[in-house]
């Protein structure tokens, strides 16, 4: 197995901004806007960019909720071992609000139908967009495209990209896996 870094820290940094920016210039004051996390890895993202939009573009009182989607997924039940279910974590009316679901990486479009389908149980919200860091082109089984990206990645075959976040491995780093 062999990995290639495709962005090291400095780069992760500079994307979070980036992103960020995006987000305010749509956005603005955020009044009517919520952050979706989806559990696990998509946790992480979004705690780093209320982190940002909050201390660094005194962005006040944003809102930020965790979706999980395990037992939404259409290939739920496909596997021998037992799945274990994250927590969802939203404690505000998504009715009528902008709601931004935020992944590491966009691969097949599964996980994001899920999360479509998951938010429902908690309202209707008026819109929806998609934030990823990395965007694996090429792989898509579903016709979903984000509306903010990191960055955007040709993987084929057996590659997979694994994002690793300081706050549980240590280092902001993206790689390119091959096996």
């Amino acid at each position: 197995m062999s990995q290639k870094v495709l962005l090291n820290s400095k780069e992760v940094t500079i994307i979070l901004h980036r992103l960020a920016c995006q987000l305010i210039e749509k956005h603005l004051d955020f009044s009517d806007t919520i952050l979706v996390g989806i559990q696990p890895r998509g946790v992480f993202l979004a705690e780093r960019l209320k982190q940002i939009l909050e201390d660094e573009y005194k962005v006040p009182e944003i809102s930020l909720g965790y979706l999980d989607i395990t037992f939404f997924r259409d290939d739920f039940r496909r596997t021998d071992k037992p799945l274990e279910a994250n927590k969802t974590q939203i404690n505000f009316i998504v009715e009528d609000k902008k709601v931004i679901f935020i992944d590491d990486v966009l691969f097949t479009g599964r996980s994001i139908r899920s999360a479509l389908t998951a938010i429902q149980s908690f309202g209707r919200p008026s819109e929806i967009e998609l934030l990823v860091l990395i965007d694996r082109r090429f792989s898509r089984n579903l016709p979903i495209q984000p509306d903010y990206r990191g960055r955007q990645v040709d993987a084929i075959n057996d590659e997979k990209v694994k994002v690793s976040w300081k706050e549980n491995e240590g280092e902001d780093v993206v790689y390119l896996v091959t096996n």
